[in-house]
């Protein structure tokens, strides 16, 4: 269909073409990016819980060894 609007024998796309791609890609980026920002937001707390275990079976350590928690 998109062919008739073509003379001759060019090639390459008409703007009707490219503008329905460009649009394409923006729904897409649309639905997407709020997806990426709440799986960063849960990697993130991941982290940081992992990160408190850490801390936490440290100060643990030190208590085993020395028989005190440490003051700061």
């Amino acid at each position: 269909m998109l062919k008739m609007f073509r003379k001759g024998n060019q090639k390459g796309f008409t703007l009707i073409e490219l503008l329905i791609v460009v649009a394409i890609i923006g729904i897409l980026a649309a639905i997407a990016i709020p997806q990426f920002a709440s799986y960063r937001q849960k990697a993130f707390n991941s982290a940081a819980q992992s990160d408190l275990k850490n801390a936490k079976t440290d100060l643990e350590g030190l208590y085993a060894d020395n028989f005190f928690y440490p003051d700061e």
